[in-house]
């Protein structure tokens, strides 16, 4: 756009925010309360050169807007505040730094840690530091996309049929050999056949995928030769992260995303996003000025009352959003729609998702935020998954969140690897806090959690591992974490994780170690699998993936995180398809509470037992050196015929007494494959391998229990 035919905008509208194209012009609104005066900055295409500063010269109910006639899409531009430069009362207005717009669709980068970019002196924070920023900020440019659906649909899978599989879009494919080079560790490598197999076969139903909003690594990382792989440091909330596209075929890295969520929905596979709406890469007061700091710092973010030149830092990374202010929850809701329905995403995870529900008096399910979601007609209906911790006051809130939503459950993490894994080193002394009874209620969709509160099992988000810790193989391979590489002195990362070596710490050529550690992960997976609730299942685990003792693999954006398809464990594979293909054979346990109450015909729809076949009760419960228990499901989810589970988490074979009937093995975690031939009678002895559990199914002939 020439300088010269540049005058002056148009009044426009206050209405969508960010920029819009009408096919005439362009329509710029911005949000800010206490800015006195807003400009809107034109470069050229490259972003390199500012061509004009242009007034914005409406302020309605504060939003700034202006209409630029004749503008067209692939405009560059960003946006000057001016406003008081007063950090001791919230405001850190510096209009000598170019802002990137909230509600940019495509940002023109790249980014470089420079000085230019912080406007508190570094060397003396109360002064302010004027040196322009425009040549190297981010900037937006306009959009206006057309892309062809087709016959897109949302698979729209129950969450009783739901197995989620938690990856980043990178180190799921980046070493893919089956994959074209080019496309590997990219959306498109994502959505490439070889992928889609994989998915398909192992049985999976629903992608989890790590933040793909346009994010910044943190300085100290960048001046390490390191980089924030994770992604859990967003700047842009409507721009895919382009650090993930192929740029094949011209392809603009939002058609590529949207080419990858096609695909995956052509194979019936959901697509979740994890999203950080608790915090912005804008870090503390020490932090750079890139956009919400510069626009209206004291809306954007939560401060102290009593200390507002600070920030509330409930996100544990500097800062936390605020969305008690409408127009940052507006900012949040008309985000998170742009991704359902113009990118056609099928739900989200939400990433330290207390935060979102925090009032004046902390944390409440009756927040804003939950109000506007429950009521949002294209917002109610997806998947609505929560992280239901945060690192403020009151933050743990498992089981705290909303119907409707799903959680993170972290208790039954806690309670599956104290009970098979650190039960298994620590003798015959169960951990504390993990008895059977404890077991049970984990292993039945934590009632104690959600039923009360009249959520359904399925509600609970059943893990082991995920992302943030061990992988299945470090969980029992690693007695401590081994974060050397993040350059942080070994401190960061959880300290106790559960875990186990098996007797070596790290790899092992030993045939004993190894079949112990086989065995551990294929009981562990089993149990997530086959509990009620909804299972998720972190990527590579069902390969025998390790990061060699990493557990905060968070700026390792390279082979630590990388699946290494050579080296895939084919027999745990193969297990991974086999226990998920029973799940939704058999849905083990129907997505409803079970009583353990006999009905007018005497059948328990739930019934628990010693192995010696009595029945498991009072005081047997809380016994702390009992490491064994079986489970009569009397009326699964589909099975036509009772199951049983028997669990052997002790150091030896254990002989269980089957109850009435004839019983078909159907799994053998004990097993390489989980393949099993085994048979058995009521009142009959069957063994079970230690460390191991079995599922067996009833004959339809002996399906009448007493």
């Amino acid at each position: 756009m020439d300088r010269l035919t540049i005058s002056r905008l148009q009044d426009g509208h206050p209405w969508p925010m960010g920029a819009h194209f009408d096919g005439h012009g362009v329509n710029f609104a911005v949000f800010s309360t206490h800015a006195q005066a807003m400009e809107l900055c034109l470069f050229d295409a490259e972003g390199k050169q500012e061509l004009a500063r242009l007034p914005f010269p409406c302020h309605t109910v504060d939003v700034w807007h202006g209409y630029l006639p004749g503008a067209q899409p692939g405009l560059v531009y960003g946006l000057r505040a001016h406003g008081p430069w007063r950090p001791d009362k919230g405001h850190r207005f510096d209009a000598s730094k170019l802002l990137l717009d909230p509600y940019a669709r495509d940002i023109v980068g790249p980014f470089d840690w420079r000085p230019e970019h912080f406007s508190p002196d570094r060397l003396h924070p109360a002064h302010k530091d004027s040196h322009d920023n425009a040549a190297y900020a981010l900037k937006g440019r306009v959009t206006h996309d057309r892309f062809d659906w087709g016959d897109d649909a949302a698979p729209g899978i129950t969450l009783s049929d739901t197995v989620l599989y938690e990856c980043h879009v990178k180190g799921f494919s980046k070493l893919n050999s089956q994959i074209p080079p080019e496309l590997r560790g990219s959306y498109a490598g994502l959505a490439h056949p070889a992928s889609i197999k994989h998915l398909k076969d192992l049985g999976v139903t629903a992608i989890s995928l790590l933040p793909v909003h346009y994010s910044l690594s943190e300085e100290r990382l960048v001046s390490q030769g390191l980089t924030n792989y994770w992604g859990y440091n967003t700047i842009g909330f409507f721009c895919v992260n382009p650090q993930l596209a192929s740029r094949q075929d011209g392809m603009t890295e939002r058609d590529e995303f949207r080419h990858m969520v096609r695909a995956l929905h052509a194979a019936k596979l959901e697509v979740i996003l994890d999203v950080v709406y608790n915090h912005t890469a804008e870090a503390d007061e020490s932090g750079p000025t890139l956009s919400f700091r510069g626009l209206d710092n004291a809306s954007y973010y939560r401060l102290p009352p009593d200390n507002p030149g600070h920030y509330e830092n409930y996100s544990g990374c500097g800062n936390t959003l605020n969305l008690r202010q409408p127009k940052v929850l507006q900012m949040v809701m008309d985000s998170l729609r742009y991704w359902v329905e113009e990118m056609h995403v099928d739900g989200f995870r939400f990433d330290l998702a207390p935060v979102l529900g925090r009032t004046d008096t902390g944390f409440s399910a009756q927040a804003a935020f939950f109000a506007a979601m429950a009521q949002d007609p294209a917002l109610s209906h997806v998947k609505m998954i929560a992280e239901p911790w945060d690192t403020g006051p009151g933050g743990y809130q498992v089981g705290g969140f909303p119907r409707g939503w799903l959680e993170w459950n972290d208790k039954f993490r806690d309670c599956m690897r104290s009970f098979w894994v650190r039960g298994a080193a620590a003798g015959a002394e169960m951990p504390s806090g993990c008895t059977r009874g404890n077991f049970a209620m984990r292993l039945c969709g934590s009632s104690d959690l959600y039923q009360e509160r009249r959520r359904a099992p399925a509600k609970s988000v059943n893990y082991v591992v995920s992302h943030d810790g061990f992988t299945l193989l470090d969980l029992v391979s690693y007695n401590q974490r081994h974060n050397e590489a993040n350059l942080e002195d070994n401190r960061d990362g959880h300290n106790d994780n559960l875990s186990f070596n098996c007797g070596e710490e790290g790899p092992s050529d030993d045939p004993v170690v190894r079949e112990f550690r086989a065995r551990l992960q294929r009981v562990l997976l089993a149990n997530t699998l086959l509990a009620q609730g909804t299972p998720m299942l972190c990527a590579g685990d069902e390969l025998g993936h390790s990061q060699d003792g990493n557990n905060n693999p968070y700026c390792q954006d390279n082979a630590t995180t990388w699946i290494d398809w050579s080296g895939l464990d084919a027999d745990l594979l193969a297990f991974s398809q086999h226990v998920i293909g029973l799940r939704h054979q058999l849905q083990p346990f129907a997505n409803r509470w079970y009583n353990g109450i006999a009905d007018a015909i005497g059948q328990y729809d739930v019934s628990w037992w010693n192995f010696d076949g009595s029945t498991l009760q009072g005081d047997g419960w809380h016994q702390s050196t009992a490491r064994t228990l079986a489970c009569l499901i009397g009326k699964p989810g589909r099975s036509a015929t009772p199951l049983l589970l028997l669990f052997n988490a002790s150091a030896t074979e254990e002989s269980f007494l089957l109850p009435r009937g004839h019983w078909q093995a159907l799994l053998d975690t004990s097993q390489p494959r989980g393949q099993s031939a085994q048979q058995g009678s009521g009142g009959k002895g069957l063994r079970v391998a230690a460390h191991s559990l079995m599922l067996l199914q009833q004959s339809a002939r002996d399906s009448v229990l007493t």
